[in-house]
Order: structure tokens, then C-alpha cells, then sequence
């Protein structure tokens, strides 16, 4: 018997299904699913086997459904087998097989849950990727959790990740950073230039006016005096402005970067959108398309709600993308030559599929919604045969209350909240895992009071209670008994037989079906669902056993019954371990 029940209880229903459909196609035979039952009344698992192969057998899936109950009830594992609706099958499985999973839970530990399945597929997760124009936001906070749990989900699943951070250091953003740089450096060296004064110099208008700029001005005004003024005022760009956008962009990435430390977020690569523009790689994936005969020369139609006066028809350079399922050609360079920024992302994306991703997978702000189609149908063109594969999780916004009002702006970051405060406020783990309590696409309201009050409503606190109440009952038993994992592993327990002990045993037997699942749908947030679902069946348990004394996990004068239940929570504690592990959540020890 494996770690994956479900998986193994899979198997059998297919060797079933081959016995009554001994033709079946691989397809429909992998369409074949076994998944936990929403009413435990109607067994553990059930399967849509019958239904399936319903239409290649040509016959009726409730044909087909009693006789996979006839060729399931005998099997050593289920205790029984039912038709259900239009040709679902119920399991119920035996009570000595559910828990014998708790030794395997035990000598696995927090590895329990790793999973083959996602067969060394090497997946590139690419997060954050933020402007390096200023610190780290609440908007890229949702973004850097999200896509790091992502990472450490498909990894546990068995896939082979890398995390990425594109720099974005190329485009019109970084030259605003360095005017905005530059007038703190004025103001630094004592200029007498007002803002406005000093606005009115600048392309576009002075754009961040953020005070986290004003540590760039002084470290430039340290190292280079006034030498890059003219009289206290500005001088000619030519003087200053490479210098300027180096230091800024230095400074600002190694703030941001601090700021992910302190969230716990670490990435296995860096890369540099200026340097690959540098290298000639938007020009060489324009050029590999257009050999794919996908680039021509042509005019777009307006778009929607724009009048013929409003629009004048300018010949580019387009990429065939409605061949690849997107609802119009995209321009690659304007009609003065210069690149778009679809080109330089696609140039981006042909860079990863050349250093051996096989799924790309890019965490985006819901903003970016509309970008979605064209860059996949962009890589289904760079990729061809090779059929690599695009996946985007987009990321709603994220309100940050306080008191029950939204929470102030952020004086040093000008305009907006920045992830140091929220930390500062609550706390890392806090952050991480409420952030992880709504699925990314949908929009969430961060509640500052709830984040860290000690109640069943905050999810991180029920959660890490529960650990703690698992690692407080452990202590205290190491006192009486031998709590080693190969004493605990060789426990009958056949004292288990409650349904709230039963309860708990298939919640834990569900997690490495957890883990593949959710690392299928890219949903990290499933695991913050499961844990504090495992939690709240734990506390059940726990709080029975004040109404029951027989069900209390310590008994002195019941050795047997005591050894099997710090096995359960022994094994309790290390699925919530193993669940906070993918979330890059700390397990606490005790609750203070």
C-alpha cells in the first residue's frame, strides 16, 4: 500500500473497469477519477469510472456501475461498494486500511504528501517581477505569496521549479525612477529649485515622489558631490543620467529584495529585461517568427468605441496571433520601428523555453487579464512541437482594513501601502497565510484586527493552535512513554474506532491527493482550505475528549489507548507541518 490511497483505490477501480470494458482506450481509462465524497454517509470515495467509459462501452453507466460494485465489494481494501445517481460508484473502505496510513504518515513526517507525479517536468514559476521603481506594495505582496506557495506546491508534487524575478528595467518606468532619483540628489547637495520648479524640467513631470527616494539622493550626493549638478540645478543628462538610473535601480532592487526576505520569499533567478534587449533577443524572436511565415506588414482595425476621426490606421509590424486563438493580431514594432512591450515579453518567453522550461507559469495582477490570450497564443508559435506550456494565475487587489476602515497610505511610499508595514503590523506567517485564504482571482479585504486576533475566525491562529495543542500533548507524554517513531509506527490502533478519531484519519489520508490536485489547478489555496479543515476536525477531536474521558489522548491507566492516540496526533502534527511547509508558514510550539 502507498502514501495515496486515492491513488491506489484508482488503480483498482481501472483494473475493474478493463475487466468489464476489457477494450477501454488509455484516454478514457485517464479520465478515470476516485475523489473524496462531499457526505461521508455515502462512503469515503467515489467514482465516475461508469460513466466514462459509458459512451465507448455503449451501454448505460448504471450498467456499468453495478458492475463495478459486484467487482469492488470483494476486494480486500472496501468495506463497500454503491451505485450512486447517474452512475457514480461509492467506497466505503475499511477502518483497518484507513488507519493503516498512520504509520506510513509517521515514518514519512513532513514528507508525507511528496508525490511523482509531476515527473521531473521542469516548470519555470515567474512572480512579483515588480517595477524596481520603489519598495515592495500590498498589491505585490498578494502576487509573492501566491506564486511562492505555487512553486513549493508543484515542487512537493514532484515537479522539477524554478523561481524567476524579471527585473524590469528597460522601459519608460526606469527613466522616470531616475529623474525622481535625480531631484533628490538636488535636493541633497541644497538646491533652491522647488518641486515644481524642478517638475516642470522633467519628461512626463516629476512621477515618484515617494520619500523612499531620499537614501538615493544622499548616497549619490556622498559619492559624487555636486559634481553632477550645475550650480545646485540641473545638468545636462548626458552629465548624470546613467549614473543616476544605475544607483537607483541598485538601491531599489536590494530594498526590494530585502523586503522578500522578510517575507520569506527567494528566487533561484534574476533576470534582467534590459540585458536580454541588449543581447538582440527581441530581434532574433521576431525574426524565428517570422521565418514561421507569422509576421507580416499590416494596419489593425480601431478599437472598440473609437470613432473613424479618432483613429488613424498606421502600418506595423504584427504578429499572427489569431492563428493561435487570440481575437486580433498584436503590433510587435510601432510604425517608427521601435518594439512593443509584447515583443519584449515574447523575447522574454522564447529565453526560458531555450534554457529548458517546459511549463512556464506567470504570476500577474488582474490588471494584466487582457494580456493573457496573446501571450499564450505567443508561445504555442515559439514553442511549436515542442508544446510548451503557458499558465497564468492572475491576482485580484487586496484592501487593507483596520478598525474596519481602510488603512492610511503609506507616507514614505507616497501613494500606497508597502509590504513593510503590513509585516510590521502583523507579522510574516499572518501575512502569508491569509493571503493564502482566497483563491488568487478573487478579490480580498486584508483585516488588519483579524489577521491577529486569537479566535477560531483567523485561519493562521486555528491552525497553529492546533500544532501546539499536538506538540504540548506530545511533551507531555515523553514523560510516560517512549514516543519514538518506531514505538508509535507499531501501535495497534484499534483503540481508534470514534468517529471523530475516524473523521480526523481521513482528513490526514486525503493530503497527498491534496497536494497533486492542487498542484494540477495551480490553487495553492487549497492547502490553506485543508489545514484548516484538519485544524477544526483536531479541536473536535480534542474538545470531545473533555466531554469523554476515554477519548482523551493521556491516560495512565490505559497504555494501548495512549499510544494510539499520540500516534494519531503525532501524525496530526506532521501533516499541519508538511501544509505550512508549502505555504512558508512557521509551526509554533506553543501559543503565547
Amino acid at each position: 500500500m502507498s502514501e495515496n490511497l486515492f491513488s491506489d483505490l484508482r488503480a483498482t477501480v481501472v483494473a475493474a473497469l478493463h475487466s468489464i470494458v476489457p477494450d477501454l482506450p488509455p484516454e478514457i481509462a485517464d479520465r478515470v477519477e476516485v475523489t473524496p465524497t462531499k457526505d461521508t454517509s455515502h462512503g469515503d470515495m467515489a467514482t465516475n469510472a461508469a460513466m466514462v467509459a459509458s459512451k465507448v462501452a455503449r451501454r448505460k453507466p448504471q450498467e456499468i456501475a453495478a458492475e463495478l460494485v459486484a467487482a469492488l465489494s470483494v476486494d480486500p481494501m472496501i468495506e463497500k461498494a454503491e451505485a450512486a445517481g447517474p452512475g457514480f460508484v461509492n467506497l466505503t473502505l475499511r477502518a483497518d486500511v484507513l488507519r493503516s496510513q498512520i504509520p506510513i504518515i509517521l515514518r514519512a513526517g513532513e514528507a508525507y504528501g511528496d508525490s511523482n507525479a509531476g515527473g521531473g517536468i521542469r516548470v519555470n514559476v515567474e512572480y512579483v517581477s515588480a517595477n524596481p521603481t520603489g519598495p515592495m506594495h500590498i498589491g505585490h505582496c498578494r502576487g509573492a505569496v501566491v506564486g511562492d506557495a505555487l512553486a513549493s506546491l508543484l515542487a512537493k508534487a514532484g515537479f522539477a521549479v524554478t523561481r524567476e524575478y524579471l527585473i524590469n528595467d528597460a522601459g519608460g518606468q526606469v527613466i522616470a525612477l531616475a529623474w525622481a532619483a535625480y531631484w533628490r540628489y538636488l535636493q541633497a547637495i541644497g538646491t533652491t529649485l522647488t518641486e515644481e520648479e524642478y517638475s516642470a524640467h522633467v519628461p512626463g513631470g516629476l512621477q515618484y515622489r515617494g520619500e523612499y527616494l531620499i537614501p538615493v539622493g544622499e548616497a549619490l550626493a556622498e559619492k559624487h558631490g555636486s559634481t553632477l549638478a550645475a550650480d545646485g540645478k540641473p545638468a545636462d543628462p548626458a552629465v548624470w543620467f546613467e549614473i543616476v538610473r544605475e544607483t537607483a535601480l541598485a538601491m531599489m532592487l536590494a530594498s526590494i529584495r530585502e523586503d522578500l526576505d522578510l517575507l520569506g520569499v527567494h528566487f533561484d533567478v534574476f533576470s534582467s529585461e534590459r540585458e536580454l534587449m541588449q543581447t538582440g533577443a527581441t530581434d532574433r524572436a521576431i525574426e524565428r517568427l517570422t521565418q514561421l511565415g507569422l509576421i507580416y506588414q499590416g494596419t489593425l482595425e480601431p478599437p472598440k468605441g473609437k470613432l473613424p476621426d479618432d483613429w488613424e490606421a498606421r502600418e506595423q509590424t504584427l504578429f499572427r496571433s489569431t492563428q493561435f486563438g487570440d481575437d486580433v493580431d498584436r503590433p510587435l514594432r510601432k510604425s517608427d520601428g521601435s518594439n512593443t512591450y509584447f515583443s519584449n515579453d515574447i523575447s522574454y518567453h522564447a529565453d526560458k523555453i531555450a534554457r529548458g522550461a517546459q511549463v512556464m507559469i506567470d504570476v500577474w495582477g488582474a490588471d494584466h487579464g487582457g494580456y493573457v490570450s496573446r501571450m499564450k497564443a505567443a508561445t504555442r508559435a515559439l514553442s511549436g512541437n515542442e508544446g510548451v506550456q503557458l499558465d497564468i494565475v492572475l491576482c485580484q487587489i487586496v484592501k487593507v482594513l483596520k478598525g474596519g476602515e481602510p488603512v492610511r497610505m503609506s507616507k514614505r511610499a507616497g501613494t500606497f501601502i508597502t509590504l513593510r508595514d503590513l509585516l510590521d503590523e502583523v507579522g510574516r506567517d499572518a501575512v502569508r497565510f491569509t493571503m493564502l485564504t482566497r483563491k488568487s482571482d478573487a478579490q480580498m479585504d486584508f483585516d488588519i484586527d483579524a489577521a491577529i486576533a486569537q479566535t477560531r475566525e483567523n485561519p493562521v491562529f486555528y491552525v497553529q493552535y492546533a500544532h501546539a495543542r499536538c506538540r504540548s500533548v506530545l511533551r507531555a507524554a515523553t514523560e510516560q512513554m517512549d514516543v519514538s517513531t518506531a514505538v508509535l509506527a507499531s501501535a495497534s490502533l484499534s483503540s481508534l474506532t470514534d468517529p471523530a478519531e475516524m473523521a480526523l484519519i481521513r482528513r490526514l489520508v486525503s493530503w497527498p491527493r491534496m497536494i497533486e490536485s492542487a498542484a494540477v489547478a495551480r490553487e495553492p489555496h487549497r492547502i490553506a482550505f485543508f489545514l484548516y479543515d484538519l485544524a477544526g476536525d483536531f479541536h473536535m477531536l480534542w474538545n470531545r475528549g473533555r466531554e469523554d474521558a476515554a477519548l482523551r489522548f493521556l491516560q495512565a491507566d490505559q497504555p494501548e489507548a495512549t499510544r494510539d492516540r499520540v500516534a494519531l496526533l503525532t501524525a496530526t502534527a506532521s501533516v499541519i507541518r508538511s501544509g505550512l511547509a508549502v505555504m512558508g508558514v512557521t509551526p509554533v510550539e506553543e501559543m503565547r
